[in-house]
């Protein structure tokens, strides 16, 4: 089975596009019942190296302009909450607004694994929001299959391996029980997946 840098070396022989694609890694889980909640997962990991495209965060805070008032805006305009929801890859919200953001956003966030992160107190935003630029969700919900961007042609074979080996790991760390990883693919947006040793 093809180790990551024998497959990133197929994948860069295919035909070139004329525009830079993203790198995908797939990861497809076996023996796990997705019926049972404790089965399904959601977790932040920081890559190594980034995804190389931007992340939107979000900070929910009372000295920022998305505060209270903002959020309590929502609660009457469903499509602007809708949209607001979706904008973000991810959110952090400081300790005393996590109640009204779940109370009126939690319908739209949690489906999506997107309930915001606590702010500690004391912890400053940019801190945790550069971390964040440096993250992917993973998450096992519905299907037994993990699709996620873990960053772009541009990036170094080196940069992509170790980024792929994180959520593989990760990956590995959340899984329950006797569920296991049945195969594991790596693939540019528009190219077929190419199998790799996990």
């Amino acid at each position: 089975m093809p180790t990551i840098d024998e497959a990133l070396k197929a994948l860069r022989e295919t035909e070139k596009k004329g525009f830079t694609q993203s790198v995908d890694v797939v990861i497809n889980i076996k023996n796990v019942d997705l019926k049972k909640p404790e089965n399904k997962f959601s977790k932040r990991v920081v890559l190594p190296h980034g995804k190389g495209k931007d992340t939107d965060i979000c900070v929910i805070s009372d000295k920022s302009d998305i505060n209270r008032q903002y959020i309590e805006s929502l609660e009457t305009d469903k499509r602007e909450a809708k949209r607001f929801t979706k904008k973000y890859d991810f959110f952090v919200c400081e300790a005393p607004l996590m109640p009204v953001v779940g109370k009126l956003l939690g319908r739209y966030l949690a489906p999506k694994g997107k309930m915001p992160e606590l702010l500690p107190p004391g912890r400053s935003p940019d801190t945790m929001v550069g971390e964040m630029k440096r993250s992917v969700r993973i998450r096992l919900r519905d299907s037994p299959s993990i699709q996620i961007m873990i960053g772009t042609e541009k990036m170094e074979d080196r940069q992509i391996k170790e980024n792929v080996e994180r959520v593989v790991e990760e990956t590995k760390k959340s899984l329950t029980g006797k569920a296991a990883i049945r195969n594991a693919y790596i693939k540019f947006t528009m190219s077929k997946p190419v199998k790799i040793a996990v």
